[in-house]
């Protein structure tokens, strides 16, 4: 029997492979979706849609979008904290705000977003002297940031209303209870193992070492991701129609695991996973009035960041690129204008000889 599950391994491993595993899986949960998006919005009423948009109050709209600013305020600390943690301390966090702001944006907007947003890192911090592998770091703390506060969440959401996880994943409330049990018990797990030594905290190996963080800090780590989902789900909370009633833990518990489908497909701003698992998860409200609260928070939280932080990058590579070697060669170029975040030259001072 150990025979044979070690042949099935490596043959697995040979020619299928987890990446391969994985692509498959995006595209099943994508076609899944996109499928159940277009037979549930057929016949819809466009009209009825941008009515119950026009009907959204300015209030409702206000508070929503400043829901949406803390949740990007949040979002600047995973890479604030995950510099401090790899011990870049010289990276200020205007440039770490810059970095976790125009990455996540977009990276998530345009998909794979370990490769356009450690892309775009990389083109950020590399003036700052760090090299690939410290990029590697950052991404690496900043998703586990992510992940705890989900996990944490989602758990607790799970224990409290498993009624509404059951609306996406059609599993009984007893066994998404116990899911959310497992989530708890893995971080109690994980906070347990990261403070019994500095030594178990280290991983990698060779050139790739990160220290994670301990056990205090992994409280705020968690805090941060926390902080940040309960802005995201709240503002979507705020859009939602009046009636029926649905309490905010429950629409939480389902807005996680709806964004966590859509990161799991991989595909460009979730866009379709995301929707359809809001639609099928609250098939109480009235169809046209729960697209249009999508539409709106998709506005608010995808299309608005996903502009602005075009603007900022195409800004910043013009002033790199154009303006500032324009001006360099104006004045000279003189030594004193260096790149932002370039060390000093060193000066090293001859003694003269006396004949």
């Amino acid at each position: 029997m150990f025979r044979l599950l070690t042949a099935l391994g490596r043959g697995f491993k040979q020619h299928v492979g987890w990446k391969r595993l994985g692509v498959v899986a995006s595209l099943i949960v994508i076609a899944l979706a996109i499928s159940h998006l277009v037979t549930t919005l057929k016949g819809l009423d466009t009209a009825k849609v941008l009515a119950a948009m026009a009907a959204k109050s300015t209030m409702e709209i206000t508070l929503a979008t400043l829901c949406v600013i803390g949740a990007f305020c949040t979002l600047t600390f995973y890479d604030f904290f995950a510099l401090r943690t790899i011990g870049k301390n010289h990276v200020p966090y205007r440039i770490a705000a810059l970095s976790s702001f125009t990455s996540y944006t977009i990276g998530h907007n345009l998909g794979a977003t370990v490769f356009t947003g450690g892309a775009i890192r990389f083109r950020i911090y590399s003036d700052y002297g760090l090299n690939a592998i410290d990029v590697a770091k950052i991404c690496f703390i900043s998703g586990l940031t992510f992940w705890l506060g989900n996990c944490f969440v989602l758990g607790i959401g799970m224990v409290w209303h498993p009624q509404a996880a059951s609306a996406i994943d059609q599993l009984p409330d007893t066994i998404n209870r116990l899911i959310g049990l497992a989530c708890l018990a893995g971080i109690a797990g994980y906070l347990i193992w990261v403070a019994t030594g500095k030594e178990r905290r280290q991983l990698g190996q060779n050139g790739w070492k990160v220290m994670l963080p301990s056990a205090p800090l992994t409280l705020l780590q968690i805090a941060i991701g926390v902080v940040d989902l309960g802005f995201c789900a709240l503002a979507f909370y705020l859009l939602m129609p009046e009636t029926p009633y649905v309490d905010f833990v429950s629409v939480s518990v389902v807005f996680i695991l709806a964004t966590l489908l859509g990161f799991a497909s991989h595909a460009p701003g979730s866009l379709g996973v995301f929707d359809a698992a809001m639609l099928v998860a609250l098939p109480q409200f009235k169809q046209e009035e729960l697209v249009a609260t999508v539409v709106m928070f998709r506005i608010l939280y995808f299309m608005i960041p996903f502009a602005i932080s075009i603007c900022i990058m195409g800004t910043r590579e013009l002033w790199l690129s154009v303006i500032k070697p324009w001006q360099q060669r104006k004045t000279g170029g003189t030594s004193s204008e260096r790149r932002e975040g370039e060390p000093a030259p060193v000066v090293v001072q001859r003694r003269q000889s006396h004949g």
